[in-house]
């Protein structure tokens, strides 16, 4: 359930019905209901056991750690969410707030995309970008966007990639107790991520080296691509989900992820 007030808070309680009403996708979480009474706004979603992404990968008190498995499904599972807005949504959908606590488990910890506030719809047909004023979350925004509020579907391949970025190294986006040169995250692994060394130096620790390398190195080069400073280099969703297919298929034939019962699952 979902409760907001004031202007931003009413535009972004009727894109999100107006959104989630029309599209329905598996990776996408379900809109149950709503109710619009007077001054209270309020949004009834589809249970979601498991919580956020954000409490697993950073919260103090996250009991078990997600194994490497489960991470490259999550990979995945988000990789098909914006896939679908981008390419599939009539007009197509910007997400534009794309991150961790946006991304929510179900009891089998597949993930879905939520909270649609702040989506845009439609582009410039000429050169596929809408200019707007800057919203979203400090540390998941594409630098042109944050520069000149120019907004494509290249903004949220980047949040993408800064989400797998955390996937990858248990890190939050920008983190001011870090060490000088470490407080922002992409900042910090981007020089890295061409040396498998360093790749594998920056590893989340709770992974406790249970993962495949050669599977860990290239998903390591999807997120550096996601993560390049102009759009123009970064790929498309629909090149990144065919790249993550086989990562997700390796680590169920090995066993890698507490999960592997549920990957035959039609949403692969």
């Amino acid at each position: 359930m979902l409760h907001r007030e004031g202007r931003q808070g009413e535009r972004s309680f009727r894109v999100e019905v107006d959104l989630l009403s029309r599209l329905h996708s598996p990776y996408l979480v379900e809109l149950l209901g709503y109710c619009a009474d007077q001054h209270h706004r309020l949004l009834i979603f589809e249970c979601m056991p498991n919580g956020t992404l954000q409490h697993h990968l950073h919260s103090t008190n996250k009991h078990q750690p997600l194994d490497w498995g489960t991470r490259l499904r999550i990979a995945l599972d988000c990789a098909k969410a914006l896939e679908f807005l981008h390419e599939h949504a009539i007009p197509s959908v910007i997400h534009r707030d794309f991150k961790c606590t946006n991304v929510l488990l179900d009891q089998n910890f597949h993930a879905k995309v939520s909270d649609f506030g702040l989506a845009k719809m439609g582009s410039d047909k000429i050169n596929g970008q809408i200019s707007t004023r800057v919203l979203g979350t400090t540390g998941y925004l594409a630098p042109e966007y944050a520069s000149t509020g120019k907004l494509t579907t290249k903004s949220d391949v980047y949040s993408y990639g800064v989400v797998l970025l955390e996937l990858l190294t248990g890190r939050v986006p920008v983190d001011t107790k870090r060490p000088p040169g470490e407080h922002v995250l992409v900042a910090w692994v981007l020089p890295r991520l061409t040396n498998r060394e360093k790749v594998l130096e920056m590893v989340d620790p709770a992974l406790q080296g249970q993962f495949s390398k050669r599977d860990l190195i290239q998903m390591a080069a999807i997120a550096a691509m996601c993560v390049q400073p102009e759009a123009e280099y970064r790929p498309l969703m629909t090149d990144v989900v065919p790249s993550l297919i086989p990562l997700v298929k390796n680590s169920c034939s090995s066993g890698s992820s507490r999960f592997q019962n549920h990957m035959t699952s039609p949403r692969y």
